[in-house]
């Protein structure tokens, strides 16, 4: 006769073996997540709530990958996080892309739905902060925002205090042989980081041989196109903005399109775009 284990573990195949692509995706909550305010329903604004619920989704799996990356590095595994970063870099283009669906929203259609976001705002994305915190940019302040939020608040707590992808990269360099000067190494990881001009030395050294620190190298290159594709992702986050509110507060708060453009001054890995003017010198 079959034990109780024996019977729960054959249900339990059983049900696996029929389940269902809408099953296995949870489609029934997934598509029961959009839940538009407007009373009587206004056209446009499923197309504002799947935007951004879509680029959360991508977002949280960029983080998945930004988070295994820096692992892999820290645990000397270039190759793989490598990998990892390609699949980052196609997502980010996915997110750029999607811009152009919400940028068939009209000044007049956005107008009718605002009212309805409240003061809800992707600067409350938690996990794009997270994306931030990973690739260096740390605020504490930004960890604050989220104190109505305690899971939130407790991931980006601890990213704040731990490595981020590029503090790990250059870790690894500095067990490679490679001179990394010791504040870089030493620094307070709380805080962004700030340009080195030691740092700017070690990765002329490899630009001028890549032959020699092809994988380092490599690394670099690919670091260089994730910056590169946040920074379009950034820009043409601006240009939908002013397209459809022009210069008008955001529902947050925040000043709009001035908000977003300074955040095009920020940079992640600064050394790798100042190296540039050492190349061939």
């Amino acid at each position: 006769m079959a034990s109780k284990r024996e019977i729960e573990a054959g249900i339990e195949k059983d049900f696996k073996s029929q389940m269902s692509y809408g099953d296995y995706l949870r489609l029934d909550l997934l598509l029961d997540a959009q839940q538009p305010q407007s009373d009587p329903l206004l056209h446009d604004e499923l197309l504002f709530i799947i935007q951004h619920q879509t680029s959360e989704l991508w977002l949280k799996l960029m983080v998945h990958e930004l988070r295994s990356a820096r692992d892999l590095v820290a645990g000397d595994d270039l190759a793989p996080a490598l990998k990892r970063l390609a699949r980052v870099k196609q997502i980010q283009r996915v997110l750029t892309d999607q811009w152009s669906v919400l940028a068939t929203l009209t000044p007049s259609e956005y107008a009718e739905i605002r009212p309805f976001l409240a003061t809800s705002s992707g600067f409350q994305s938690a996990q794009y902060r997270e994306v931030e915190f990973l690739l260096g940019n740390k605020d504490a302040d930004m960890v604050g925002v989220f104190a109505h939020d305690q899971a939130a608040h407790d991931v980006l707590a601890e990213l704040l205090n731990e490595r981020s992808l590029y503090d790990e990269f250059l870790a690894y360099l500095a067990r490679r042989g490679y001179a990394i000067p010791a504040d870089v190494l030493d620094r307070d990881v709380t805080s962004p980081h700030v340009s080195s001009s030691g740092l700017v030395d070690v990765f002329a050294e490899v630009y001028a041989d890549t032959t020699k620190h092809w994988g380092v190298y490599e690394a670099c290159e690919e670091l260089v196109d994730v910056e590169d594709n946040f920074q379009q992702w950034r820009f043409r986050h601006l240009q939908v903005v002013q397209r459809i509110i022009g210069h008008k507060t955001g529902t947050g708060g925040s000043s709009g399109v001035s908000f977003l453009r300074r955040a095009l001054d920020l940079t992640f890995f600064p050394e790798l775009f100042e190296v540039r003017t050492r190349i061939g010198d």
